[in-house]
């Protein structure tokens, strides 16, 4: 088959590569209908995480079941899947209690960018429709594996409610999947901070009742301005830098919520300030897989579209262009054809 490796920062190549097998009876082989690159990719491209050996890219995938082991019963051949970024059996205990993404037997996808991927604890990732669905609903579906999921367990953690005033940090995918969160859950007003005019609107049109350009302090400044000087209920803290997370637990209300799901980088919080704010902070790895059929639901009904944050769609053999076009800001998320 035919994948994605990354090599050094900056240098990801197409090359062929094994394909994949079953090598444990909880697996599934499927053929990948589409994938795409992930902002948290950027990471090891920017050479900001260690790269290490070259090895295969991408963790977000939807695609065909080809194969499956002797105990996976829950999917069979042919059907299109959804799963997570986070594999589960969804039976542990930290499974059952809604929490999928900490499975004891987790493991990451690692290898989607390709024709085929190996999926570890099929039985508890996999979700299959009951349909194959229209190929115009594909991106929505595939935006759940990963940044849709992300974004709602932001907003969830940052206990977003009906009435609710939210503020979202970053205008990435996952932040712009925040807003599309935020409003579903029933936030009346939601500020979107962006320095992008093409991301402003788009986040807009997800629901964003107000935009706020300013970044840091004045960026705070500004929310609390809009907030009669209080600060949010809750804030969605969706980018993984310090700056970022200053941002997010500065502009919470005493009493508000953080929910944190950007991969922190040089993230330090100072415990005395937050004992002090009274600002409940939660985050990680978004439990997935605990909201997949709830999400399919909206999706497949067209309640949401959050296959609107990919802006740009290459044949997966350009896969070093959807990485370069994301890390210049060209594109907000680039979705992958095999």
């Amino acid at each position: 088959m035919r994948g994605a490796v990354i090599h050094a920062p900056g240098d990801i190549r197409f090359e062929t590569l094994d394909d994949p097998k079953i090598l444990h009876p909880t697996d599934a082989v499927i053929r990948t209908a589409v994938t795409c690159v992930c902002g948290s990719d950027l990471w090891p491209y920017r050479g900001v995480e260690p790269i290490g050996d070259p090895h295969p890219m991408g963790h977000e995938y939807v695609g065909f079941v080809e194969e499956v082991g002797s105990e996976v019963t829950s999917v069979k051949p042919g059907q299109f899947v959804i799963g997570s970024f986070a594999t589960s059996d969804n039976t542990c205990v930290n499974c059952r209690n809604g929490f999928q993404s900490n499975c004891l037997h987790r493991e990451f996808m690692s290898t989607c960018q390709a024709d085929y991927v190996r999926v570890p604890n099929a039985q508890g990732t996999l979700v299959a429709t009951d349909e194959v669905p229209a190929e115009e609903l594909w991106p929505g579906l595939l935006a759940l594996s990963d940044v849709m999921g992300t974004g709602w367990w932001a907003a969830d953690a940052a206990e977003v409610g009906p009435g609710s005033t939210a503020v979202v940090v970053g205008d990435g995918a996952v932040g712009l999947c925040g807003v599309i969160a935020a409003k579903e859950l029933g936030a009346e007003r939601i500020i979107a901070m962006s320095r992008h005019a093409s991301r402003q609107e788009l986040a807009r049109e997800f629901g964003a009742t107000d935009i706020v350009t300013e970044r840091g302090e004045e960026g705070v400044a500004r929310i609390k301005e809009l907030t009669g000087g209080i600060g949010a209920d809750s804030v969605l803290e969706c980018v993984g830098t310090a700056e970022a997370m200053r941002q997010a637990l500065h502009s919470a209300r005493p009493g508000g919520n953080v929910g944190f799901v950007g991969v922190p980088h040089d993230v330090a919080i100072d415990g005395e300030e937050l004992f002090y704010s009274h600002v409940g902070l939660r985050g990680g790895p978004a439990p997935v897989r605990r909201y997949l059929p709830d999400l399919i639901r909206r999706v497949l009904s067209h309640r949401i579209e959050p296959g609107r944050v990919f802006d740009l769609t290459l044949p997966l053999e350009q896969v070093a262009e959807g990485y370069k076009a994301m890390d210049e800001r060209r594109a907000i998320k680039a979705l992958l054809k095999p």
